[in-house]
């Protein structure tokens, strides 16, 4: 293979102007494990290095082989972790491998019950019903992330937690500093050296922490269906609901809050396919999933070689850094026909967004719950959408964002 004048897939600004699908694909048909420099970049320092995994087949052996691809060792951001944080960092469930990973994941299915989830639908499609009907008879013309996604994505989320409403803009608050550290618009916070801090270590963290355990204090005093109750009444330790409470803040919020708008985005770019959805010809389930693999949340996960191993050919050292991009995974043609095309009615349609393996992502029926409900909604709501600006994207090499898509929503 030929690993020479490969493109850059890992700085933060080419993913602000859409996923590189013209690099993923170079690197699938090339280089499908291809070497990445880790350039200094937007007041971050440079970095080792990494191996970027691009075809679909490819990611989920890696995400799958937790024995040789750790999530432990190096936890799961590109950037390697100040060492001095590294074991703060692995008592998140994200971060650590079998068999410790598997007890915390028991633990909180526990909390994330189908039950639980399907009560809180009526809840979540009046609120998408009131959101999106407040934006069409205020014009039509909207900001949809900031009129209406990211308060479906919060509200919803700090409702399953129990978070009380006065407390809601702390999560969002916390969210944004945690997720868009990459982006000029969010100012990175320096150290006495002028150096940015890791928004995961613990001095940044500390607010959040001891406020989930305030709240934690509260629901077993006062217990209400809603998952902090459940957490806070497990065996979990201190340290261990703190990071449960981080995880889910963040994750629970901005998946939602990624995929929503990202779906809508698609769908006004394709008028015909949203017509064979307005229509019924696709079931919105199945729309759904072709939206999540087209706009996948997540961009890319690392791990660390527990070993020396090879890859699709390629030799990697122990101890060598390994990520897999969502993106490109989910336009593999080798898996899917006409990846590019928006196609509502794709089956089947094996998109790695939530992941693959022993990490894939807790939430993810309640994810595609909220997104099921919102689109629903979307269809009753208008009688279609369309552009009315460009959209404005986060600057990041993990979160899929989107930060602003101004729409117009015709009228039924």
């Amino acid at each position: 293979m030929e690993q020479t004048n490969l493109p850059d897939v890992f700085d933060p600004r080419i993913h602000a102007a859409g996923p590189p699908h013209g690099a993923f694909r170079a690197l699938r048909d090339r280089a499908p494990v291809a070497w990445q420099e880790e350039r200094a970049v937007l007041g971050w320092p440079a970095g080792p290095g990494f191996w970027a995994v691009t075809r679909h087949a490819d990611v989920v052996r890696v995400l799958k082989d937790a024995g040789t691809y750790s999530s432990w060792l190096g936890a799961t951001q590109i950037r390697d972790p100040d060492p001095a944080d590294l074991p703060f960092i692995r008592r998140m469930m994200l971060n650590q491998d079998p068999p410790g990973h598997g007890r915390l994941r028991r633990l909180a299915a526990r909390a994330f019950t189908p039950g639980r989830i399907a009560r809180f639908e009526a809840t979540a499609r009046a609120r998408a019903r009131e959101l999106l009907t407040a934006a069409r008879e205020a014009g039509g013309e909207v900001d949809l992330v900031r009129g209406v996604t990211d308060d479906y994505a919060l509200l919803n989320l700090t409702d399953l937690l129990g978070v009380p409403a006065a407390d809601r803009g702390l999560l969002h608050a916390w969210t944004e500093r945690v997720i868009a550290y990459q982006d000029p618009d969010e100012p990175a916070v320096l150290d006495a050296d002028g150096r940015p801090v890791n928004p995961r270590s613990p001095a940044m963290l500390a607010e959040m922490f001891a406020y989930a355990q305030d709240l934690a204090a509260h629901k077993r005093a006062h217990p209400a269906d809603d998952l902090m109750t459940a957490l806070a009444t497990t065996e979990l330790g201190d340290a261990e609901l703190e990071m449960f409470f981080f995880l889910l803040t963040v994750a629970g919020n901005d998946t939602v809050r990624s995929a929503a708008p990202g779906g809508v985005l698609a769908l006004a770019g394709d008028p015909g396919e949203q017509r064979r959805l307005r229509r019924g010809e696709v079931g919105v389930d199945t729309a759904v999933e072709e939206l999540l693999r087209v706009h996948p949340p997540v961009l890319s996960f690392r791990r660390t070689a527990a070993r020396a191993t090879e890859l699709a050919g390629v030799r990697i050292a122990e101890g060598a850094k390994v990520v897999v991009f969502h993106g490109s995974a989910n336009h593999d043609e080798r898996v899917f026909v006409d990846p590019h095309r928006l196609d509502l009615g794709r089956s089947p349609n094996p998109h790695v967004s939530f992941g693959d393996g022993p990490h894939v992502c807790l939430g993810a029926h309640f994810a595609r719950l909220q997104l099921r409900v919102f689109h629903e909604e979307l269809l009753d709501a208008c009688g279609g959408v369309e552009l009315a600006g460009p959209p404005r994207r986060l600057v990041s090499n993990f979160i899929n964002g989107v930060k602003s898509l101004p729409v117009r929503l015709r009228q039924p």
